[in-house]
């Protein structure tokens, strides 16, 4: 099971896109529960999870302690991937990361 991350324009219109069939990105997210990630805790795995761009500033925080994390060097550049979509999403207005679960 993986998600799919996206970023998209306001209308919903795609510029960006990060496959991730083997589910890396499930693997490497905190459980829900877990206080220091109240950002990363929200992604529905089996949901949508939208981020705009002050959420995202605040999820990058977070998202660069699982990089940190990450079991292997595979997920630690899938996750880098996912953090360049922030970045973007954080430097521009009317962006947002969408994080599309199975």
């Amino acid at each position: 099971m993986g998600v799919e991350v996206r970023l998209e324009d306001e209308a919903g219109k795609e510029i960006a896109c990060i496959g991730d069939p083997k589910g890396l990105i499930v693997r490497a997210l905190p459980d829900p529960n877990e206080a220091r990630f109240p950002w990363a805790g929200t992604i529905d795995w089996y949901g949508d999870t939208t981020f705009n761009r002050r959420q995202a500033e605040l999820l990058r925080k977070e998202w660069a302690i699982l990089i940190q994390k990450a079991v292997n060097e595979e997920a630690r550049r899938l996750l880098q991937r996912v953090d360049e979509l922030l970045q973007r999403c954080v430097s521009d207005v009317h962006l947002y990361v969408k994080f599309y679960g199975d």
